[in-house]
């Protein structure tokens, strides 16, 4: 396992970030924020990989393959939040802790996006913060990875 890596995944639609209802999700696109998160965790000493898809069985392959490669997952599942049981199943069977990320307060939205089936499996809820809650998010993990050299 790599010291210090930490594998970030974008659910459906989130490719269409800085399109798709400036209002609700701003104009930074998706690029920006993975750019952005590179920079950060280069200047933490963190090895960083992305990934995105707008297909679930496709998402779950990729946490397979994190399995023995990353030592935290951070996840923004869009829509899949509140309908997949098999996202939910992947990221308990590669024991990997994971943080849900959302950029809107999802409990300020439609009563569907009220319920999570990972919520209280992740060590680490974020919503609300637009793409701050990435940063936040890797800022936790480093703060994480440190305590457990230590």
């Amino acid at each position: 396992m790599s010291n210090g890596s930490i594998l970030i995944i974008n659910g459906p639609n989130l490719n269409l970030l800085g399109t798709r209802e400036p209002h609700i999700y701003g104009s930074e696109t998706l690029q920006d924020v993975e750019d952005a998160a590179q920079k950060q965790a280069l200047a933490l000493g963190l090895n960083l990989a992305t990934y995105q898809s707008n297909h679930e069985g496709r998402i779950v392959d990729r946490i397979h393959e994190a399995r023995g490669n990353c030592e935290y997952i951070i996840i923004n599942p869009g829509v899949l939040t509140h309908t997949s049981v098999a996202l939910r199943d992947a990221l308990g069977g590669v024991a990997i802790p994971f943080i849900e990320v959302h950029m809107s307060n999802v409990h300020s939205r439609e009563e569907f996006r009220h319920k999570s089936f990972l919520s209280d499996k992740a060590v680490a809820v974020i919503c609300g913060l637009g793409t701050f809650g990435y940063k936040a998010a890797i800022d936790f993990v480093a703060t994480k990875l440190e305590a457990a050299r230590v």
